[in-house]
Order: C-alpha cells, then sequence, then structure tokens
C-alpha cells in the first residue's frame, strides 16, 4: 500500500504485528547485535522508517503523538529496536533541510536508512571544488547493520564564522568499525564509522540550523526534543514489560523463605510494590504525555514555539526515563534469583534501561537546564 493511501491506524496495524515477530526474536537480536534483517526489510518495505518524512519525499508526514504510540509498540517488544525506530525516522526529519536533490537521491528507494553518530575530535571536513574532502571517525551510530547511509556531523576547516555540517555518505565507502560490546540495546548495533580522505559532494550536505523547507507542524520542532520524547517512551515501553513479566511471575513463584506455599502475590510487601511501581509509571507517562501534547499544541500554531514548552518535553522525557528505570529495579528486585538469568524478560529490560539512562537523553543535568528555566535564568542545555 502507497504512503499516501495508509492510514494511522494502517501503520498501528503495521507496528504491532511487526513488534509481534520482533518478539520473538529477541534472542537473536540480543546475539547477534543487530535487528535480524527479515524484520527490517519489512519495516522498510511498510514505510516505518519514512514515518515522519514529509509527503512531498512520499513520506507520511504522521504527526508526533501518533508516532509515539507506535514508539510505545515496539518500545514494549524490544529497547533496541524501539530504539532504532525512533533514531532512523526521527533523522529522516532533516530530509527537509537537505537539498531536495539529495533527499530524494538518498530516500527515493524505500530500503534506504540514514544512521547518525557523534564525531571523535580528530573528524575535520576540507573545502574543496564541488564540496568537502572528509577525514573522521564518529562512534554510537544506532542502526548501522541496516543502514545504508551515514551521517557525519563534521566540522569545516578554516571556517569564519566556524561552521558545524552533516555531511551524507553511502555506507559501502565507510570503513565501519565494531565497537558496539556492551551489556544492554545490544540489538540497536550503535558502532562506528570511519572515512580517509573522502570526497562528498557539497549538495550532500546541510547546516543543523538551516531552516526546514516544508511548512508542516512536524517541521517546527527540533530534532533534540524528538529524539528525547520518543526514548522515553522507548524506557517507558521497556519498563511496561518488565512490569508486566513481575505480576505474572508473582502468581506462581513461592519465595523459598516464604511459609507453606504463599506465592509472591499473596505477600503484603510485594503488593505494595507493585502499587508502587504502577503509580511511578502511571505518574511519568502522564507527565511526558501533557508536555509533549502541549508542545504539539504549540507547534500546529501560526507562531514560534514558547520556552516553556521545549523546557516542558524536556524535563519530562529525562523524568520518564529515570522513572522507568526505578520501575524496572523494582520489577528485577522483587522477583529475586529469577531476575538474573538471561531467559528472564525483567533482566534483559534491566540492562536495557540502565543503558537508556546513559545516553544523552537520560542525562541528570537535563534536570540543570529545567531549574534554570523556572529560576528565570537562560536554560544551558539543549532544548
Amino acid at each position: 500500500m502507497a504512503i499516501a493511501q495508509k492510514t494511522f491506524n494502517d501503520y498501528l496495524d503495521d507496528a504491532k504485528e511487526m513488534a509481534y515477530e520482533v518478539s520473538k526474536v529477541t534472542d537473536r537480536i540480543e546475539r547477534e547485535r543487530m535487528i535480524p534483517p527479515e524484520i527490517t526489510n519489512q519495516m522498510k518495505d511498510r514505510g516505518l522508517f519514512r514515518l515522519l518524512m514529509p509527503r512531498s519525499l512520499d513520506g507520511a508526514e504522521l504527526d508526533h503523538p501518533s508516532f509515539l504510540r507506535l514508539v510505545f509498540e515496539f518500545g514494549k517488544a524490544d529497547a533496541s529496536v524501539g530504539w532504532c525506530f525512533n533514531q532512523n525516522n526521527v533523522f529522516a526529519t532533516n530530509s527537509t533541510r537537505l537539498p531536495e536533490k539529495a533527499s530524494r537521491e538518498i530516500w527515493t528507494d524505500w530500503r534506504n536508512v540514514v544512521t547518525n553518530g557523534p564525531p571523535t575530535r580528530d573528524t575535520l571536513a576540507t573545502p574543496v571544488d564541488g564540496g568537502y574532502r572528509l577525514t573522521g571517525r564518529w562512534n554510537f551510530s544506532s542502526g548501522s547493520p541496516h543502514a545504508t547511509w551515514l551521517a557525519a556531523l563534521t566540522p569545516i576547516k578554516d571556517s569564519i564564522p566556524s561552521e558545524i555540517r552533516v555531511l551524507l555518505i553511502p555506507k559501502n565507502k565507510a570503513t565501519m568499525i565494531d565497537t558496539w560490546d556492551v551489556h544492554g540495546l545490544r540489538g540497536t548495533g550503535s558502532h562506528g564509522f570511519e572515512v580517509n580522505d573522502l570526497f562528498v559532494p557539497g549538495h550532500l550536505s546541510y547546516n543543523q540550523s538551516d531552516t526546514p523547507r516544508e511548512p508542516g507542524s512536524l517541521y517546527k520542532i527540533n530534532t533534540t526534543l524528538f529524539f528525547c520524547s520518543g526514548f522515553a517512551t522507548v524506557a517507558l515501553g521497556a519498563a511496561r514489560t518488565a512490569l508486566d513479566a513481575a505480576v505474572e511471575m508473582s502468581t506462581s513463584k513461592i519465595p523459598t523463605n516464604a511459609p507453606g506455599q504463599v506465592t509472591l502475590r499473596d505477600m503484603g510487601t510485594v503488593q505494595r510494590q507493585i502499587g508502587q511501581a504502577e503509580a511511578i509509571w502511571g505518574a511519568a507517562r502522564a507527565y511526558l504525555h501533557e508536555n509533549h501534547s502541549r508542545l504539539w499544541e504549540s507547534a500546529n500554531k501560526d507562531q514560534p514555539i514558547p520556552t516553556a514548552d521545549r523546557i516542558g518535553v524536556r524535563l519530562a522525557s529525562t523524568h520518564a526515563i529515570r522513572q522507568a528505570a526505578e520501575v524496572v529495579d523494582i520489577a528485577y528486585n522483587l522477583i529475586g534469583s529469577t531476575a538474573i538469568f538471561g531467559s528472564s524478560p525483567v533482566q534483559r529490560r534491566f540492562r536495557d534501561i540502565h543503558v537508556i539512562t546513559q545516553q544523552v537523553q537520560g542525562q541528570m543535568y537535563h534536570y540543570d537546564t529545567a531549574g534554570q528555566f523556572f529560576l528565570g535564568m537562560e536554560p544551558q542545555g539543549s532544548i
């Protein structure tokens, strides 16, 4: 079905169906440190990596609240898949900042996906006739196994004023570096890549501050807020699965120190912890939803998005990630030694969530940024 013919319910059905397929191969995703090609190819063919692209480029241009509902489905099934789903879709909004010629060169093929990652200190692009000579290394490129293009954030040599641009290169022109030896979010395959004196045509580059060509509400919101709210939704999905698994396990597990045949569910302390975990999860999700709804409402008005609305999503996203980790910790501690085995769905989410908290969107200094705003100061962080 062509993008133009699909409704949100079509995409929701696609997401649920693909999430179910993902749930059957989570062990393989963990072991191979990538999403299986038969999964990513189906997602590509269904347009699930084109959801935030403009209709002018055969994208869905799905409203962001609806997009987050799809992120949640994948986050529940597997945090790595949810992470890549968000990362790759959000980056594709930059198709509105690239020259249209470049966007069509990259995204006309539905199986093309772009991944990106931060540069190392030795990265540099030197202007030459018709483009740039690029040398450097980039890490943390989520979804690199199924990506076909790479985005290289790069300082431009001798630029006045100093400029940093994003240069797009085909993956087959770079050397991929296997760096992703981690204990959580293993399936994201967030490897590194490097190039040495590679020519990149000038039209395959843009400045992150460039004004999008498209007028839609989606393109009034910066990618930072898309990334943070999406990754927070992944964290909430992972926490939901961990808590549901702990509840289910509590109905049958009999603790070794329990009198008689008392299950975890019958113990008052467990009942209290489940109640507390549900309250924490529900409050974090509601706070994110409230602030994101306000942001989206502002984006649909013919005026700049207020700083207060941007701060609200920044704060609510980080808070949701931190609170999701607390919920997973409750589930992990509640089920005892069962949680330490790889076969436990709680164990996998425990490792995933504690990688999410270490990523930039989950860092504690975002509370500082929000605090500065509420204290009447100029917020220093990215919003």
